[in-house]
């Protein structure tokens, strides 16, 4: 099989015996799977055994001295796509009977086909190696980022817009950050949510926009107000308030700009927004921050039928975290909080709690930050309820005009509460010591 000398091939020419540890591959991976197909068990007990007994994978010279009908092949493939194609060929050479059998079976009595299906499955489930870091040993890998992260904290982290708030969050990761915004109905959530991709913008970043309830015009009238402070309600109602002259010699100037903001609505998706989707949505324009304004819209691909709400948004809220991860951009959703909300909303309390999150506390769960809003009387709080990376409890009071998107810092209220404090100085004072 083509598969199996590939693997071969890279092993000879890049002296690199790591594949077959990390995954835990043996003599048997490469036996023919029939008569008809060469299997190369031979060659690849020559290198298992030359580097068990000499510490090293031969030279090429060496093993083409012993094999000198192998013609070794160029493979620029990564090893991850090399195994598993190797285990999906065995896994197609061992699952066909067993499909075959069940078929037999189930002419005849349906019970025994499924209690051979049940036992059969269980030896096809492969054996496959788990990867893992050993963290002591590449200790300085850490000291190298914690250097080019204090050096050039640009390079890795965006700031929100609301200065005050990168004072407590530090701004956002570009990678492994899923951030939930979660108020009641008219509560200014997604003027916050354009806000911190404005900003992100700004700072020179392919950013992307899901508006389910907004088309993409209504969405560049709130850009414009909330860059260049332009009436929203003049621009959206048309009213002749606004200089036009300022406006157009405006959006001359923006179209400057070489960062892109892409806004998308469901139609685009086939009215199905859904992870795999967004994955291509960010590729495809090469984002570097993604928002999603109302999570409830998107269709968790890994539901049944019979799932309720909650099983769905936590299926979907796990995904959204895993794509930051695969591709580096902190994405941003917002969620509507439930009707305990309302009631946080309207008392003196302030900004809802984590519970008030509707229909799923698995997204909070599987949130690097949360943060929930409260808009009245023209004040905003904003109250960090999560924050995986620090303390948690402030909240941050504003000023808010919606009409020109503008957002005036007042005060903060730290809700840090005491114990925090006392654990904050304890660590303080044990600094230094050795914590063995």
């Amino acid at each position: 099989m083509i598969i199996d000398l590939q693997i071969i091939s890279k092993i000879l020419k890049t002296g690199d015996y790591s594949i077959v540890e990390d995954n835990l591959l043996s003599v048997d991976d490469f036996k023919p799977i029939d008569k008809k197909h060469q299997g190369y068990d031979e060659e690849f007990s020559f290198i298992v055994n030359h580097y068990e007994k000499y510490g090293r994978v031969p030279d090429v010279e060496t093993f083409l001295e012993r094999f000198p009908d192998i013609e070794l092949a160029e493979v620029n493939e990564p090893d991850d796509y090399l195994v598993d194609a190797m285990r999906e060929k065995w896994l197609y050479v061992r699952a066909v009977p067993v499909v075959q059998n069940v078929a037999k079976l189930l002419k005849t009595d349906a019970n025994a086909s499924v209690s051979y299906m049940l036992n059969a499955v269980k030896d096809l489930t492969p054996d496959y190696g788990i990867g893992g870091i050993d963290i002591i040993a590449n200790a300085e890998l850490r000291l190298k980022r914690y250097k080019e992260m204090r050096d050039k904290k640009a390079e890795f982290f965006f700031t929100s817009g609301f200065p005050e708030l990168d004072a407590v969050i530090n701004g956002f990761k570009k990678g492994e950050e899923f951030v939930v915004i979660f108020a009641r109905t008219n509560n200014a959530k997604s003027w916050v949510l354009e806000k911190i991709i404005a900003h992100i913008w700004r700072q020179g970043a392919n950013v992307g926009y899901i508006s389910p309830e907004m088309s993409a015009e209504s969405i560049g009238f709130r850009f414009d107000t909330l860059f260049k402070g332009f009436s929203n309600k003049d621009l959206a109602w048309g009213n002749d308030d606004i200089d036009l002259e300022e406006y157009e010699k405006y959006i001359q100037e923006l179209k400057n700009n070489k960062a892109k903001f892409v806004v998308s609505t469901p139609t685009d998706f086939d009215n199905k927004i859904t992870v795999s989707k967004l994955r291509n949505f960010v590729k495809q324009n090469k984002l570097e921050a993604l928002a999603i304004d109302g999570i409830t819209y998107m269709t968790d691909e890994r539901g049944r039928r019979n799932d309720n709400k909650t099983t769905s948004l936590t299926n979907i809220s796990e995904d959204l975290m895993s794509l930051s991860v695969e591709l580096g951009i902190p994405v941003f959703v917002v969620v509507q909080a439930n009707r305990t909300g309302v009631a946080d909303a309207d008392s003196n309390n302030g900004a809802p709690e984590l519970e008030s999150i509707r229909d799923s506390d698995g997204i909070s769960h599987n949130a690097s930050k949360v943060f929930s809003l409260r808009l009245k009387d023209n004040c905003l709080e904003l109250a960090v309820k999560k924050h995986r990376d620090g303390a948690v409890g402030a909240v941050l009071k504003y000023l808010c005009n919606i009409n020109t998107g503008e957002f005036t810092y007042t005060q903060r209220d730290d809700e840090v509460p005491e114990a925090e404090h006392q654990e904050r100085r304890k660590r303080k004072a044990d600094k230094g010591k050795d914590i063995f």
